[in-house]
């Protein structure tokens, strides 16, 4: 991303960083936030179930200070590893396993505790705004120099 500016509050150099890099905090937390907006945390873990990624999103959700909601899908990692441990192709979808494993209600409680979450900045996105201040307060971390 580049950005000029005229000085006295504003940029007044070009900058480059990237918002979406693959940097694991960024590009993890990303993810998560599109997930929560389409489908639920439980679903998340069930598309994005690769432990090292997994890893990455806990990290990024507690680096931006949003300790809840990484509660949350630590939670939600706890319920759906062993079932991806596990599946097959016949196994379907998420909500199909958690079905047959008779987790859905559990699922469905970790779903809305982190859209509770995550519908606590109306209108906005908790991950993004979570994101636009750390840039603010930790701009070396984000932005090349």
């Amino acid at each position: 991303m580049k950005r000029r500016s005229t000085g006295s509050g504003r940029l007044s150099s070009r900058t480059s960083g990237n918002p979406c890099s693959s940097d694991g905090l960024h590009a993890a937390t990303h993810r998560l936030d599109l997930s929560l907006t389409l489908d639920g945390i439980t679903e998340h873990c069930g598309n994005f179930g690769e432990p090292q990624l997994v890893a990455a999103t806990e990290t990024g959700l507690n680096e931006l200070g949003l300790h809840e909601l990484a509660a949350c899908f630590s939670e939600a990692r706890a319920l759906m590893v062993p079932l991806l441990a596990k599946r097959t192709a016949a196994d379907g979808d998420t909500h199909q396993i958690l079905r047959k494993a008779g987790l859905e209600m559990p699922a469905a409680e970790l779903d809305r505790k982190a859209w509770a979450l995550d519908n606590l900045v109306p209108e906005k996105s908790l991950i993004y705004e979570a994101r636009i201040r750390y840039s603010r307060q930790y701009p070396e971390r984000v932005f090349d120099r």
